[in-house]
This record gives structure tokens, sequence and C-alpha cells, in this order.
């Protein structure tokens, strides 16, 4: 064989070899872009906790490449659709959620996806980064009273989750005379898009899980009861009563 012929099949080798490690799971994400930052009226709220703090149950690459690339990217794509409508701008995140009927249809479909994503991702850190267990006090009544207890409450939020067909959430609702349920959307749709509020909810949209689980959702949530801080639950159930809960 001549030498041109071995370097050019050693070329292709190589190039072969580099499409087949690009094409992997992690290797996708990790090698996404990095979006511009966000100039707006919203703004990407820092992770409460280092990204390592949900290990071993949540992976610190997952939540780097979750929140600082995936809700980066969110905040931005909102604001830029906001650029020239000062009169949304203005609004707050939840106001704009429950008016999207009223956004001019050029930029409703963006705002309802990025809207509801940064919705749905501040919502998604705050209620995470404790030690699991279980709620206490007015709450733990009031999913005894709606939900059936703490453990029917788990069993039918992962089903419900499991079922989200494609990319979605799972929430549990919660209404100003402290009423709950569960419900789930597709995509970065919200309960906020009715007017509703949220309790708590868990994104089972791929990236929140595919580095470590791959596609054994329903693995991922029953693990994630285990990052849960009850006390910020409890808070946001309180306020939702008090009718001063936003996202």
């Amino acid at each position: 064989m001549t030498q041109p012929l071995l370097a050019r099949r050693g070329a292709l080798i190589a190039g072969a070899s580099l499409l087949a490690t690009a094409l992997l799971p992690g290797r996708v994400f990790a090698q996404a872009a990095a979006p511009a930052a966000a100039t707006g009226p919203y703004t990407l709220p820092p992770l409460p906790y280092a990204n390592n703090a949900l290990e071993p149950h949540i992976d610190a690459a997952t939540m780097a490449l979750h929140h600082d690339r995936h809700h980066a990217a969110y905040v931005t794509n909102l604001n830029g659709a906001l650029k020239d409508h000062s009169a949304l701008a203005g609004m707050k995140l939840e106001e704009l959620l429950a008016k999207l009927p009223e956004a001019p249809e050029a930029v409703r479909t963006v705002l309802r996806n990025n809207g509801g994503g940064h919705a749905n991702h501040a919502m998604f850190w705050q209620i995470m980064g404790g030690q699991g267990g279980a709620p206490t006090g007015e709450l733990a009544e009031a999913i005894t009273r709606d939900l059936g207890g703490f453990d029917k409450m788990k069993t039918d939020f992962n089903g419900a989750g499991a079922r989200v067909f494609g990319s979605g959430w799972v929430f549990v609702t919660v209404d100003q005379a402290g009423k709950l349920a569960i419900a789930s959307r597709p995509n970065q749709d919200t309960p906020l898009m009715e007017g509703g509020r949220v309790l708590l909810g868990n994104d089972v949209w791929e990236h929140a899980y595919y580095l470590k689980y791959n596609n054994r959702r329903p693995e991922y949530l029953a693990a994630w009861w285990n990052v849960l801080d009850w006390s910020k639950i409890s808070q946001r159930y309180a306020a939702a009563k008090a009718g001063t809960l936003g996202i």
C-alpha cells in the first residue's frame, strides 16, 4: 500500500473516531455552547448551593450544565423577545405568563417557552438543597387531606412524571386556600399560565437526568425526593396561603 493511501486511511479513521466521541450523550451535553450573557429585565438566579451539593442523587456535571447553560439560555432568549416590548418587560414573570394570550403573536411562543423555562427552573433550584425526609406541620396535614398522605403523593407524583411523553414537568400545585393537586405539563409550560401557583415541581426533560440515569427516568424521579428542602417548600406553602407566592 502506498504512503499517500495509508495517510488518507489514517485521516479517515481519526475523523470517524472524533465523530463517535462527539456523539456520546455526555459529550453532546458537555460541549454545548455557553449562551451569551443575559441583558434585560430578567436575570439568572445564582444556584443557592454548590453544584455537587445534591450528590449522589443528582451529579455535579448535570447541575452545572442545567443551571449555567440551559436555564441561562431561557433567560437570554426571554430578554431578547422582550427588547421591543417595554410594557411586557415591566411585568412580574408570573403576570407575564398568565397574560400570554394578550402578548403579540410574533413573540408569544418564545415567551411561553422561555418564560416558562425561567419560572420553572427558578422554582426548581429553590426547593432543592435539603436532605429529603418528609414534610411536617400544616403542609403535612394538607398532603394527607388532599393527596392521601406523603407516600401516596410520591407514588402518584412519580407516576405522573413517568407518563410525561417526551419533555415536560410534574408539579404539586397550591391555591390560596391551601388546597394541593398533582399536575403535569409538556415542554416548559407551567400552571402559572392559567393563573395557578406551584408548590413544588420536578423537571423531566432529559437534560435534568440523562448524564447519570440515561433513560431510567423512574429511577431519577425516585431519587429526587432525597434532595428536597421541606423547610423551603413549607415557606412556599405559607406564601401561597398568604397570596404572596410568585413563581
